[in-house]
């Protein structure tokens, strides 16, 4: 994806600070505060322009959201979103989510969304795919006991990886849809690729995936 430059981006997300958290580490063990609530936490890694978040923090008034994105000139997109209406219960941090474990203390969110991640498809790559196990490892050590990862992606090989990435770390897969439009499942909000590529018919795969509260037998 080619980024275009948008050299008024960081003045804006500096003028609305309140939205797009500016030194998240310093937060971390303190989003409910930010939140001014004790409503559960759910993360998106890799929000892109925010209307995955956005649509479920208006869906979902009784959870907070963060987006993380790296890319600045695409967070603000999301930001601007936020601007026209803005909603209580999402925030944006516009940091790179390999930083995770340093903008949240351990157990401090409930759940993690990955939608439409890089697929990174050459081998020398593998440990840039969200999914690898050293991600794994950094959204488990600040989930909730018991925490989840729902996954969403176009891609067979990225899939593919991922369900056995979080299989072979022990997690367990309590949902999987290799056709995620053509299936019984309810409540699904898109995302811009999501909708762009089911447009082509594409697949859309899905997975839920739960760590383990106590090792496997």
């Amino acid at each position: 994806m080619r980024l275009r430059h948008k050299p008024y981006a960081m003045d804006r997300i500096n003028e609305y600070s309140h939205i797009v958290i500016g030194n998240p580490e310093e937060s971390a063990g303190n989003w409910k505060e930010i939140f001014g609530n004790e409503q559960p936490i759910h993360i998106e890694v890799g929000t892109g322009r925010g209307r995955f978040m956005y649509d479920m923090a208006k869906a979902n008034p009784h959870i907070n959201y963060i987006g993380i994105e790296k890319f600045t000139s695409v967070v603000v997109d999301a930001l601007d979103k936020l601007i026209e209406e803005e909603v209580p219960n999402l925030k944006l941090i516009n940091k790179d989510a390999e930083d995770l474990t340093v903008f949240f203390a351990k157990g401090e969110i409930d759940r993690v969304y990955l939608n439409f991640s890089d697929p990174w498809p050459k081998n020398r790559h593998t440990k840039r795919r969200l999914t690898y196990k050293t991600f794994l490892r950094n959204y488990e050590e600040v989930l909730v006991d018991g925490g989840e990862i729902h996954f969403k992606t176009d891609n067979q090989g990225l899939f593919e990886y991922s369900i056995m990435s979080m299989a072979e770390y022990g997690m367990l897969l309590t949902y999987l849809s290799l056709d995620l439009h053509n299936s019984d499942y309810e409540g699904n909000i898109m995302t811009e690729y999501e909708e762009k590529f089911s447009s082509k018919g594409h697949r859309i795969y899905r997975v839920e995936a739960k760590y383990r509260t106590e090792p496997m037998q």
